[in-house]
C-alpha cells in the first residue's frame, strides 16, 4: 500500500508546545507544510507532512506530549478526485466554450503553491509570499527573510510585480474606497491590522460592517465566520495588503478566509464552490451598499 501525504492538527496545550511547533517547522529538511502556523494555544495548527515524515514529525509530538490528530488521512486522494472532476469539467467546457481552468493552470504542477513564481538571487528556491510583500510593517513579525520560506517577504516591499501591479492602479486611480482580499480557508472576516496588534482609528466601524456583513453569509447556509483585526483574530503578519490599503487611505479595507476551518483545508471539494460563492456575495453585497450609503 502507497500512503500519500496527510494533514495532521495539532493543538498546543502551553506556550512551551508552540515553541517546539515552531522549531518543527524551522525543520528545512522535513519539508513540513504548515496551513495554519503555531503562534496561539488559542488557535490549531494544521500540517502537511510528506509520507517519507511522518513517522518522524509523529514520535516528535508524542515525544513531546503534543495532542494532534489527522485531519486528512490521504492527500492523493482528495487530490485524484480533484483531477477527475477537472477532467470531466474539461470535456463540457469544450463543448460549452466557458472558462477551463484546467487549461488554464495544470493540476499536474504544485497544486499546493501559494507564492509568487519570481525568482530568488542566490537560492534555489522560487517565490515569494506576496501577502508579506506590501508596504505595510514590511519586514516585521510573522514575515521571514529565509526565500524557501512560505512566508517569505521577498527582498523589498512591492518587490513582486503581482503586488506592484496592483499599487500602480490603485494609486494612479486615486478613488478607491473599498479593498477586499479573499483567501482560504478558516471562516474569517477580518480588517486592519495585521503588522501590529493595535486597533486602527476606524476599528469600531469596521468591526460592525464585518459583523452584519457575516449576518448575511450565515443567513443563507448557517455557515459561521469569526470576525476581527488580522492581529488578534488569528496571528501577527507583516507586509498584508489590506493593512498597505488601510494605510493609503481606503477606510473599508477587509479581508475574507473563505471555507472550511480545516476539515478539507486548501483542498476544498469542488461541490462547495458554489455554495461559497454564493454566501460570500452576500457579504460582499452589504459591504458594498454601506460604502456606498458612507462616502468619505
Amino acid at each position: 500500500m502507497c500512503f500519500s501525504d496527510q494533514v495532521i492538527r495539532v493543538d498546543a496545550q502551553s506556550e512551551e508546545q508552540i515553541k517546539l511547533l515552531q522549531i518543527l517547522e524551522s525543520e528545512e529538511e522535513w519539508n513540513l507544510d504548515f496551513w495554519r502556523h503555531p503562534v496561539s494555544t488559542e488557535l490549531p495548527v494544521d500540517v502537511r507532512v510528506p509520507r517519507s515524515h511522518l513517522g518522524a514529525v509523529k514520535e516528535y509530538l508524542n515525544a513531546h506530549s503534543i495532542p494532534f490528530t489527522v485531519m486528512i488521512d490521504d492527500v492523493q486522494e482528495l487530490l485524484d478526485q480533484e483531477k477527475a472532476e477537472m477532467r470531466e469539467n474539461h470535456i463540457r467546457q469544450r463543448k460549452t466554450g466557458n472558462f477551463d481552468f484546467g487549461a488554464y493552470h495544470p493540476l499536474e504542477t504544485d497544486r499546493m503553491w501559494r507564492k509568487t513564481r519570481s525568482s530568488n538571487s542566490g537560492s534555489v528556491c522560487v517565490g515569494t509570499d506576496p501577502n508579506r510583500n506590501w508596504d505595510a510593517g514590511f519586514g516585521g513579525p510573522g514575515s521571514s527573510t529565509y526565500p524557501c520560506s512560505e512566508t517569505y517577504q521577498g527582498p523589498f516591499a512591492h518587490s513582486e510585480i503581482e503586488v506592484k501591479n496592483i499599487v500602480n492602479l490603485i494609486q494612479s486611480h486615486g478613488n478607491f474606497k473599498s479593498f477586499i482580499s479573499v483567501h482560504a480557508y478558516s471562516q474569517l472576516l477580518m480588517y486592519p491590522y495585521g503588522y501590529t496588534c493595535r486597533g486602527s482609528a476606524d476599528q469600531a466601524e469596521l468591526d460592525s460592517v464585518a459583523r452584519a456583513a457575516v449576518q448575511k453569509l450565515t443567513s443563507l447556509y448557517g455557515t459561521r465566520y469569526k470576525v476581527g483585526s488580522i492581529c488578534n483574530i488569528i496571528y501577527q503578519a507583516s507586509g498584508g495588503s489590506i493593512d498597505w490599503s488601510y494605510d493609503v487611505g481606503i477606510k473599508y479595507s477587509f479581508a475574507f478566509e473563505l471555507r472550511d476551518t480545516g476539515r478539507y483545508g486548501f483542498i476544498l471539494p469542488a461541490n462547495q464552490i458554489i455554495p461559497t460563492a454564493s454566501e460570500t456575495w452576500l457579504a460582499l453585497k452589504h459591504i458594498m451598499e454601506y460604502v456606498r450609503d458612507h462616502p468619505y
